[in-house]
């Protein structure tokens, strides 16, 4: 197993970690999957002898079981793993059971250490942003949390480019601690975040946590354009997060042409690509079954090509927008013959 700095901290994170939305279930949260404690255990302990020391989950994860479950299963554990965990979804009917203001943010924090059986949590990520709660309101409440040793480091998740750069701002000015790393969605059918938000992270020096690097396992390899295996399918119930399946089709023939010429699987091969990525610091999967856990977990060490990388790179690169077309290299005629440019 690889390790990565996770941004400027100094911690050292595997390169893949253990996703926890799958433990629990319920009517909402069942269709991602529905875990007890029994077969939970033994994905984080599978997980932890192939080196794995990271495990991410959320408050609102199967409604709190999901940590609980984690928990549970770290127990006599702790010390070895970083935990991350998110708070702003709703957690009770009441009008401030949510969001990210410093009430819901203190109460949170505090159910969430309960249900993880710990005094700390290493990550705590905001999990969306918060149109009704002030920036700095959200950062000093997080900031305090660090402060009072409650939270190692903070962090940002489902935020765009701009609003990551504004609470650096904000937390700058103000001498706060500062989003540490983000977690975004990003994989070989869906690379938005390489427009602004990648960007960012680099200049910055933040980490990248990525999700659903297997776009909800539509690039695992088990769709075809002729058969897609619809039973006990989660894309055919929930399409999250969506995909633009006639382009995925195309990379995942691709996948399979490389996966065939490396002995690999399509599944290995979608995950080296965006372990591939500099920017990538670590990649969150999710299992349902131990099988599903190897095949995952063997995508660490494969080095692509630079001939397979180009390959995958031109099936999957997203159309070039402007600003960004006008100063292509090779194109600065069109800024002679258009001087106000």
């Amino acid at each position: 197993m690889k390790y990565n700095l996770l941004g400027n901290t100094g911690v050292l994170v595997s390169e893949i970690g253990l996703g926890t939305m799958t433990f629990g279930g319920g009517a909402k949260w069942g269709i991602f999957g529905g875990l007890g404690e029994k077969d939970a255990g033994l994905l984080v302990d599978r997980a932890m002898e192939a080196g794995v020391n990271f495990f991410d989950t959320a408050n609102v994860y199967a409604d709190g079981q999901s940590e609980a479950i984690l928990g549970k299963t770290l127990k006599g554990k702790r010390h070895q793993a970083i935990i991350a965990t998110k708070v702003r979804g709703r957690m009770g009917p009441g009008p401030n059971e949510l969001g990210l203001s410093r009430l819901h943010i203190i109460r949170q924090v505090e159910e969430s250490l309960k249900r993880l059986g710990t005094d700390y949590i290493d990550l705590y990520q905001v999990h969306n942003p918060d149109q009704l709660t002030d920036w700095e309101e959200t950062l000093r409440a997080l900031d305090d949390l660090v402060s009072s040793g409650k939270v190692r480091y903070i962090g940002s998740s489902n935020m765009n480019g701009w609003s990551i750069m504004k609470t650096r701002g904000i937390s700058q000015f103000h001498g706060l601690h500062a989003f540490k790393s983000s977690q975004s969605y990003y994989s070989l059918a869906a690379r938005e975040i390489e427009r602004e938000i990648i960007p960012v992270l680099q200049d910055q020096n933040m980490g990248l946590v990525v999700w659903s690097p297997l776009s909800g396992g539509f690039l695992s390899g088990k769709y075809t354009r002729d058969k897609q295996d619809l039973q006990e399918d989660r894309h055919a119930k929930l399409s999250f997060p969506p995909v633009d399946q006639d382009k995925a089709f195309a990379i995942i023939d691709v996948l399979r042409e490389i996966a065939e010429a490396r002995d690999s699987t399509v599944a290995r091969i979608a995950l080296a690509w965006v372990l591939n990525q500099k920017a990538v610091t670590s990649v969150i999967v999710g299992a349902k079954r131990l099988d599903q856990l190897e095949d995952n977990l063997a995508a660490s060490g494969i080095i692509l090509t630079p001939e397979q990388l180009s390959r995958l790179d031109q099936v999957s690169s997203l159309p070039i927008e402007y600003p960004a077309w006008p100063f292509l290299e090779g194109d600065d005629s069109i800024v002679r013959k258009h001087p106000i440019m």
